[in-house]
């Protein structure tokens, strides 16, 4: 099974960037959690990052006929603002899991609205890289065949 991973704006500053909230390990750190998680389960991993709204509606775009047959997404800040995306999950109509490194729903008010979201069949917030591992066992159990 083909999974495309998609990471939204910022999250390649991992480590830098807020340490209080996504602690100290790096994007290529949280790269290669997702890759070994991906090889435990028996599932292929693309894993795509980009702080362009565009660029990400283009790679799902693309998920459509390369042979993805899920989608796990951190939209990152585009969770609350990208209607694009959120029609370029419905457009493709792969299986999607919405994946957040901390509970978005515990941070400021305006980080409870999920565009992504409302395309997606499961959400898992607040579990640091371990969301990517539980996104990834979803769509192997519930995306096969489809």
């Amino acid at each position: 099974m083909k999974i495309l991973i998609v990471n939204g704006p910022n999250l390649n500053m991992l480590g830098i960037r807020e340490r209080h909230l996504y602690g100290d390990k790096d994007y290529e750190a949280l790269c290669r959690f997702i890759a070994n998680a991906a090889e435990e389960l028996g599932v292929e991993a693309d894993i795509f990052q980009s702080n362009y709204e565009g660029a990400i509606v283009d790679r799902i775009q693309a998920a459509y006929s390369d042979g993805t047959e899920g989608i796990v997404i951190n939209p990152a800040a585009y969770t609350h603002t990208s209607v694009a995306i959120l029609d370029a999950l419905k457009a493709v109509g792969l299986p999607a899991v919405e994946v957040h490194l901390t509970d978005v729903d515990a941070r400021e008010p305006f980080r409870r609205v999920s565009y992504a979201g409302m395309a997606c069949g499961a959400r898992f917030t607040g579990l640091g890289f371990d969301g990517y591992r539980r996104a990834l066992k979803w769509l192997s159990e519930n995306a096969k065949g489809k």
